[in-house]
């Protein structure tokens, strides 16, 4: 038995609760470079909690297409996690609330290509899934000496799918 999760599209007003979406939208906020780049401040909220510091690493994830099947979330007590995909195809974000503890009912969004996102500590959150080649991201997450990793797995999956 599944339960079915729609995927819907990215944008920073749905995903506030779980984190930020960045991306080049919009004016840019200042000019650099003499005029010749349009530089979009401070996009993201990063977490490295105490005794933590900033790591970026290169993941090459393998894609996925949909439907799909979602079992396990997992989140980051002791930071955030930013996702910035190395290029332009849409890639799948699911989150779920806390719920005493334990994942709620989750959301899948779709990236329009050009978005990146970073999870504020703590958003319970699925795998890394690109839907197309190449699976490439940076990502921008807590470095430190403490475990800073939580899974959960689901009694009854979710078939996430298309729009």
């Amino acid at each position: 038995m599944t339960r079915t999760l729609t995927a819907e599209p990215l944008t920073p007003a749905a995903f506030e609760p779980f984190g930020d979406v960045l991306a080049a939208s919009g004016a840019p906020d200042m000019l650099i470079n003499g005029g010749l780049c349009g530089r979009f401040h401070d996009r993201a909220r990063l977490d490295f909690g105490e005794g933590g510091r900033a790591g970026i690493s290169i993941f090459d994830a393998r894609p996925r297409s949909l439907p799909c099947m979602l079992d396990l979330v997992e989140r980051h007590p002791d930071g955030s996690q930013a996702f910035v995909p190395l290029h332009q195809n849409p890639f799948l974000v699911i989150v779920a609330p806390d719920s005493g503890g334990v994942p709620g009912t989750p959301r899948a969004f779709l990236t329009d290509g050009a978005q990146a996102i970073n999870f504020h500590r703590g958003t319970w959150h699925g795998v890394l899934t690109p839907l197309s080649e190449p699976g490439l991201f940076a990502v921008i997450d807590r470095i430190g000496a403490t475990p800073n990793l939580e899974e959960y797995f689901f009694a009854t999956p979710f078939r996430v799918v298309a729009p």
